[in-house]
């Protein structure tokens, strides 16, 4: 799996988006206390850079 972007719930709540290298499936999974802030910034920011990222991460929830 390798992390693409963020999405925010309605709560607030972060939520990583992760695609599947084989297969391409896309999954959501909360993140967790211990995750780099700087990696998960840096990762908020990729759809502002990529908007195809974004709109695939949308599909996804």
């Amino acid at each position: 799996m390798a992390a693409l972007c963020l999405s925010v719930r309605r709560d607030g709540e972060w939520m990583l988006v992760h695609q599947c290298v084989e297969c391409n499936t896309l999954k959501v999974n909360r993140i967790a206390g211990d995750d780099n802030a700087l990696v998960l910034l840096r990762l908020a920011l990729r759809p502002l850079a990529d908007p195809r990222l974004g709109s695939r991460a949308l599909l996804a929830l």
